[in-house]
């Protein structure tokens, strides 16, 4: 990442628009991108978007009384961004501090298994940046393997969509698996709060949330965690600098010696 020239992150979307076999319309979930996106770019981060498999992503559960959700469909950037999305497959993760992996039910068809999402975020994530996922988001953090073989949920404290709010929602024998459960297999603990309550869960860069509700408060960690990445990169790039710099300064001392 070059901090001289980006402070970006990358809002990832469900490109699946079928509830399993029972012909409901599904999608990202529309207040699970707004309230991060005006979290990130209020903290002047820059807020590009991507599918899975590009194009524009199917919505879902607008809700048109929410004063953030309205800014973001009527936002003239996000509409032309979101009018043509580039496809996850040529997104080059080298241009982003942080992924956001928005939630929606579609998730749950196709982030999980997805090879080129999984390279991305492994490749945000050992790059030092900020791994970000909400709700039904976290399926895309399923068999994601990082540089030192580990897998990325291995011993992670996390949160995600439970069992009970699936069950509240009568989606349990729709969807293709329990995200609880699966997140539970892959190793990590899945801290549950009670239904619908705002609950994140922050280990190391990776920062989780339960529901809908936990949309803007995972954002907001991942901001103070983004803040500490460009401190980093910042010191990292200013030691060169001095490296250099004293270098450069010897070798003028040499020459004038000789």
């Amino acid at each position: 990442m070059d901090i001289g020239t980006m402070k970006k992150v990358l809002l990832v979307l469900t490109s699946h628009d079928t509830l399993g076999d029972t012909g409901e319309a599904t999608g990202y979930f529309v207040g699970e991108a707004a309230h991060p996106w005006k979290v990130f770019r209020d903290a002047g981060y820059f807020v590009d978007f991507a599918s899975i498999e590009g194009g524009q992503p199917p919505q879902d559960g607008l809700d048109e009384e929410d004063p953030i959700q309205v800014e973001f469909t009527t936002d003239e950037t996000v509409k032309a961004s979101l009018y043509n999305t580039p496809k996850i497959a040529v997104v080059d993760p080298s241009q982003y501090h942080a992924v956001f992996l928005v939630g929606g039910h579609g998730t749950m068809w196709d982030f999980t298994g997805n090879k080129n999402l999984q390279k991305l975020i492994a490749t945000v994530y050992d790059s030092g940046g900020v791994v970000g996922a909400v709700c039904h988001g976290p399926s895309g953090l399923v068999d994601v393997e990082l540089a030192n073989g580990i897998g990325l949920l291995s011993g992670r404290k996390v949160a995600a969509f439970t069992n009970a709010e699936e069950e509240e929602v009568g989606k349990t024998k729709v969807v293709p698996y329990l995200l609880q459960d699966k997140l539970e297999e892959q190793g990590a603990t899945v801290k549950v709060a009670d239904n619908w309550e705002d609950n994140v869960q922050v280990d190391d860069h990776l920062v989780t949330g339960q529901n809908p509700q936990s949309a803007g408060s995972v954002a907001k960690e991942m901001t103070k965690l983004l803040t500490e990445v460009v401190l980093e990169e910042k010191a990292e790039e200013e030691k060169a600098s001095e490296e250099l710099r004293a270098e450069k300064d010897a070798e003028k001392a040499a020459d004038e010696v000789d």
